[in-house]
């Protein structure tokens, strides 16, 4: 019998996605699941988006350019330009989603063995595109008990060897919603100048910032590193349009963007229905943003408070994005997340989590925590907090 490949043995299974049968099973037993355990948001498309698709008047669905359209390139550029950011449409590879374009990074600037430093907890699909991409992730572990801050440099530098090529970050966070300072970031800058390595940094939830004393602070706005830094976009969340799957690699390396386009071409093109919506929903108004950040807000706000009122959770406040990390009075989340599925309810109702050891590389790490995506409304987020509440209660019995 055929055997499959050391590396589909090594691909890691998604945490967010693996509880997905218990949560089928716990509905169709008549159960109602609120799902904390995905960052799918309910906020609608922007209208803009939904009509270009309607209204597109195509007879034949060709290829597109394998940078994506000029187009959009174009569009898009300019809409960075109006956020601070020195980016111009040569910059810019459309991709398919942002998954694409990290794959496309990691393709253009390392090989086989090589290895990119990310402070964990990290995004679980990295260890996914680092496994696919023959990539060793080296982890450094940033804490809960100051809010998952970036790492000491120092133990950056213990971390480097000749293999190193890059470092990577989400900013703000997802899993833990920590938004990097402006001084984090320039802190980055001088190690990656320092060891000649990329600044890789995922950047699709820039606008989800909630106090008005935060700013967001780019790679692609560091004077300096312009041979080192590679953005990572996506219109995923910013237009809650996670079936577009659209993304971008952004990059003034020219070398590296040469590289690029060479994986671009072989996949041959980004999807062009799903262009034409990323490119219309560009002329979403602001007004949009402003409800959408107000929502998230509130939520975000709601959640904490609820969590705070467990006993034996910990959880710190984030900053950007939706999600946060939570820390239980459990010893196996994964046990108790499957638990919730299988064996509870609180009058017809549970809630489902994504544990949060996925999000680590190191072995035996966040076994006792969990991600928490807030994308429910308001009354929802309540109820699931009071369902999370009574189901500590019985499983601690």
């Amino acid at each position: 019998m055929p055997t499959i490949s050391t590396k589909g043995k090594l691909m890691p299974e998604s945490p967010i996605r693996k509880l997905v049968p218990f949560a089928e099973a716990s509905k169709k037993r008549g159960n109602k699941v609120y799902h904390l355990n995905i960052g799918q948001p309910d906020i609608k498309t922007p209208e803009v988006a939904i009509q270009a698709v309607k209204n597109a008047d195509i007879t034949v669905l060709e290829y597109s350019h394998s940078a994506g359209f000029d187009s959009y390139r174009t569009k898009l550029a300019a809409k960075y330009q109006e956020t601070g950011l020195n980016i111009n449409k040569d910059d810019i590879i459309i991709t398919t989603g942002g998954s694409e374009a990290l794959l496309f990074a990691l393709g253009s600037t390392m090989d086989q063995g090589d290895e990119i430093i990310i402070p964990e907890p990290f995004y679980a699909n990295y260890n996914g595109f680092a496994t696919s991409s023959g990539v060793k992730v080296v982890p450094v572990i940033s804490g809960i008990e100051n809010g998952f801050a970036l790492p000491a440099i120092a133990d950056f530098e213990k971390l480097i060897t000749p293999k190193t090529k890059a470092i990577l970050i989400c900013n703000p966070g997802n899993p833990t919603g920590y938004l990097y300072s402006e001084a984090e970031i320039n802190q980055l800058a001088e190690l990656v100048k320092k060891h000649d390595l990329f600044l890789i940094a995922d950047e699709v939830y820039r606008e989800f910032i909630y106090d008005q004393t935060d700013k967001h602070y780019s790679v692609m706005n560091v004077a300096g590193i312009e041979e080192h830094a590679i953005m990572i976009d996506s219109v995923s969340k910013r237009y809650s349009m996670c079936g577009a799957r659209i993304g971008c690699m952004t990059s003034k390396n020219k070398e590296v963007m040469t590289a690029a386009m060479k994986f671009a071409q072989a996949r041959l093109s980004p999807p062009t229905y799903a262009q034409i919506a990323s490119e219309a929903a560009l002329d979403t108004p602001q007004s949009y943003f402003d409800e959408v950040i107000t929502e998230y807000k509130d939520r975000r706000d709601t959640l904490i408070e609820e969590l705070q009122k467990i006993d034996g959770v910990v959880v710190s406040k984030p900053k950007g994005a939706f999600y946060c990390i939570a820390k239980l009075p459990v010893k196996n989340a994964d046990d108790f997340a499957q638990w919730l599925l299988e064996s509870y309810d609180l009058n017809g109702e549970t809630v489902m989590v994504a544990p949060a050891a996925g999000f680590y590389s190191t072995p035996g790490v966040g076994l006792d925590e969990v991600r928490i995506a807030y994308v429910l409304n308001k009354q929802e987020i309540i109820k699931a907090a009071q369902i999370l509440k009574a189901a500590l209660t019985v499983y601690n019995k």
